[in-house]
């Protein structure tokens, strides 16, 4: 069997009480740690918490493997219990609905445990979740490549008035392009997009393009550290949030649209 297991937002203790019997039954951890991140990151001692309260030794799996390498686990999930860990909810993220089809085809067998991920948790800034457009993803700019395929969806929730949550990039374990060229692999130093990144690509992209998607007066929320204790929730115009410190990662964004009074009403418990 193939635990897929959603960790939560926070920390360690966000497990379920479904999920921590399913991690302590399984003879093998892994830890995807390539589309998202517990807010206490992966440094040694937070590893060293998670694996104390579960009882078991965690195998960090990074993009390479659980892009290239993934068929190991299904492999040893066909004759073992061996559970997956996903921080937030195991479908926030295409990559594990891909994990779950290549695992059925295996014959391997798959029991998913469901916990909080940004996709409802982010109700907590008061804005209905139902009133939420198609969420976009962000992606680090860099000389040679900005991508701007993300604009028409924002444009498209802006005619009819609905919310847009934009998930800001995570680059962990990233080759560069100079060592991909040599072919021998040199890693980035982790980045998490911040609200402040997020926006001046925003608006340089609303500059290009120039179709009144959002300007620099339009009401948005910055997040950061979504479920945990010191979680951050600002709301202003987007070049106000320009100036605003969020703090340690991770990040996202909101841009809003059309309000319900009650809406409202709760977003100025988060204005500046």
């Amino acid at each position: 069997m193939l635990y897929i297991v959603g960790l939560g937002l926070g920390d360690e203790r966000d497990i379920t009480v479904r999920g921590l019997d399913a991690v302590r039954s399984c003879s093998k951890i892994y830890m995807e740690a390539y589309t998202s991140l517990l807010s206490l990151g992966l440094d040694p001692t937070a590893l060293a918490n998670l694996e104390k309260l579960y009882g078991k030794e965690i195998t960090v799996a990074d993009r390479e493997m659980v892009e290239e390498r993934v068929d190991q686990v299904l492999l040893e999930a066909a004759d073992a219990d061996i559970a997956f860990l996903v921080v937030g909810d195991p479908f926030g993220a295409t990559t594990h609905t891909d994990l779950v089809v290549r695992a059925k085809k295996m014959g391997v067998q798959v029991k998913v445990i469901h916990n909080a991920s940004v996709m409802n948790a982010i109700g907590v800034c008061g804005l209905q979740l139902y009133r939420y457009g198609e969420t976009i993803s962000i992606p680090f700019f860099t000389e040679e490549w900005r991508p701007d395929s993300f604009y028409e969806k924002i444009q498209n929730n802006s005619r009819l008035g609905l919310h847009t949550l934009c998930l800001l990039d995570i680059r962990v374990k990233e080759p560069t392009w100079e060592s991909l060229a040599r072919g021998k692999k040199v890693y980035e130093p982790p980045r998490f997009m911040t609200v402040n990144t997020a926006i001046s690509q925003l608006l340089e992209v609303e500059e290009v393009r120039g179709g009144s998607a959002y300007g620099r007066s339009t009401l948005c929320i910055g997040v950061a550290r979504l479920g945990s204790d010191d979680q951050k929730i600002v709301a202003g115009p987007m070049e106000k949030l320009l100036d605003i410190d969020f703090g340690p990662p991770l990040h996202c964004l909101i841009i809003v649209g059309e309000t319900h009074p009650l809406e409202e009403e709760m977003l100025e418990f988060y204005k500046m």
